[in-house]
């Protein structure tokens, strides 16, 4: 089987869709790298429908986690330091789980279950990339596969990664680590992108969907310093 690997989805749903509809299930493994929440306007729905494909195609399909739920998970657990999310596109996120009449503890297991990475012999998917700098697993390293900003080292096989955007519109390859960027910045309004390649690692083609202005629009929010607590209420950051 190929590979089809789409990048950071950050709640642009609709985007979301659109790059979906070039995925082929019969020939292709799905590798999604990381961020479906966050920043645009229908995180709920990119889980929702993340965690339904999941269901269905099962181990031709992997969904890997990044810094975002890996953020979202700490604070639904109730965990020391983790209201952060909240000013990360948190705050936002729950008030579209409100909105949607979703319940976001619900999907909270499986989120759990995210793995870091994906790969084969040839081929190396992370969210943010290998840069040689303490353990690449530990999710305090901000170095590492979640969070990781600094150039690559080359691996020894193709790394596909997301996190940081790229300036221009197209997927970006590096050389030296012998890796792609594939983060397009969908929510800043640009575009989502997918990679698909073969086996081997070497390449198919690119697709870009630009942002559907539907998933970046302002909306109205909860009046400044309110948020949703654990308990889908509405309290004062002030309080």
């Amino acid at each position: 089987m190929s590979l089809f690997i789409i990048g950071d989805v950050h709640g642009c749903f609709h985007t979301y869709l659109k790059l979906m509809d070039h995925w082929e299930p019969k020939t292709e493994t799905l590798i999604q790298l990381g961020d479906l929440v966050d920043r645009g306007n229908f995180s709920p729905l990119t889980i929702r429908l993340a965690f339904e494909v999941k269901k269905v195609f099962k181990n031709s399909v992997h969904f890997l986690k990044g810094n975002h739920e890996h953020m979202m998970i700490r604070y639904l657990q109730g965990e020391p330091n983790s209201d952060h999310w909240l000013d990360n596109g948190g705050k936002e996120t729950l008030e579209q789980f409100k909105t949607h009449k979703l319940d976001p503890y619900f999907y909270l297991g499986w989120l759990n279950t995210m793995p870091l990475i994906w790969e084969n012999k040839n081929v190396l998917v992370s969210h943010a990339g290998f840069s040689g700098n303490g353990s690449p697993f530990d999710t305090h390293n901000p170095d590492g596969v979640l969070w990781n900003r600094k150039q690559l080292i080359h691996m020894g096989k193709l790394q596909v990664i997301g996190h940081t955007p790229i300036a221009g519109s197209k997927a970006e390859f590096h050389e030296a680590s012998n890796s792609w960027n594939i983060d397009t910045g969908a929510y800043q309004g640009n575009y989502l992108t997918g990679i698909k390649l073969n086996k081997d690692g070497t390449l198919i083609e690119t697709i870009n969907i630009p942002t559907d202005p539907r998933d970046v629009e302002q909306k109205n929010s909860l009046p400044s310093g309110m948020v949703i607590n654990r308990k889908g209420q509405n309290i004062s950051l002030s309080n």
